[in-house]
């Protein structure tokens, strides 16, 4: 069976589903969000943070932290719920979302936010911001690693591969790249507008290490990144398959929870039970 198809199989356990849910209410607090593009990020953030990331919330600018870069800026309410829970910033921050006064806006603001790393969104440049990052660690003989996720429909951008054949040149191991692989853009089946196959033998063709991965199976995740770097002397590629709007049946696969600007009653009837809410 593909992962593909495991991705969408798999069943999710209590805390995937109650990180779905914080992003559903801060969605709902908002008015609006880009629902669909965070559900399919919520077990790579979920790992990275839990067990593969070394950061101190209480001092997000520790030099000695890994990076983490959010390229695909339109998915951070996964983040920001992440960032939250660590205590990065109060959980109660997440209620003001897109408001004028908040901290939290559509996409992820470097200092703004605390633990964000580069303000994203403008798609296509967070490899290039990793590849700095990464060259700079080894520079000062730092053992910090820098992680990237980038989208799926993001990297038709030029500047991804140009980043990526620089990594390539410089053997920068302590850079990771994480593709969620949800095959789905903002308008459109990924195959459709710019099919990417073979994609894992591109990242091998730009000097990556490459993996792929169930990227809604947290065990399949710990494994794969307690083995980094995949190979020593080269960057990494990890090819998360994912859904996007994972967890919600109407949102799954489903181009209009690309973007939500509010949430009918019914369709919130139906995020609860998904999530095993009353």
């Amino acid at each position: 069976m593909k992962l593909s198809e495991t991705a969408r199989e798999i069943q999710l356990d209590g805390r995937s589903r109650k990180l779905r849910l914080k992003i559903v209410n801060t969605l709902v607090a908002a008015g609006r969000g880009h629902v669909g593009a965070a559900l399919s990020l919520v077990e790579i953030l979920r790992v990275l943070y839990d067990d593969v990331l070394d950061f101190r919330p209480l001092d997000p600018a520790w030099t000695e932290r890994d990076r983490f870069i959010l390229s695909k800026g339109h998915g951070c309410l996964a983040l920001y719920v992440l960032l939250a829970e660590k205590g990065f910033f109060p959980e109660k921050e997440l209620a003001t979302f897109c408001s004028h006064d908040s901290i939290l806006g559509g996409h992820p603001e470097r200092g703004m936010v605390p633990g964000i790393e580069a303000s994203t969104g403008a798609l296509g440049h967070g490899l290039s911001i990793g590849l700095g990052l990464a060259l700079a660690q080894r520079m000062k003989k730092r053992r910090s690693r820098v992680f990237v996720v980038l989208g799926d429909g993001e990297i038709n951008e030029g500047s991804v591969w140009e980043a990526a054949l620089s990594a390539g040149k410089h053997k920068l191991s302590n850079l990771v790249a994480v593709i969620d692989y949800n095959k789905l853009q903002s308008y459109g089946p990924v195959d459709e507008v710019q099919p990417l196959e073979p994609l894992a033998d591109k990242w091998r063709s730009f000097g990556f290490a490459v993996q792929e991965v169930n990227g809604h199976d947290v065990a399949a995740l710990k494994d794969i990144f307690a083995r980094l770097p995949l190979e020593e002397g080269k960057p990494s590629a990890i090819i998360a398959h994912t859904v996007k709007g994972k967890g919600i049946p109407d949102a799954e696969n489903n181009p209009f929870w690309h973007h939500k600007n509010k949430l009918t009653s019914a369709e919130m009837a139906l995020i609860n039970a998904a999530m095993g809410k009353d």
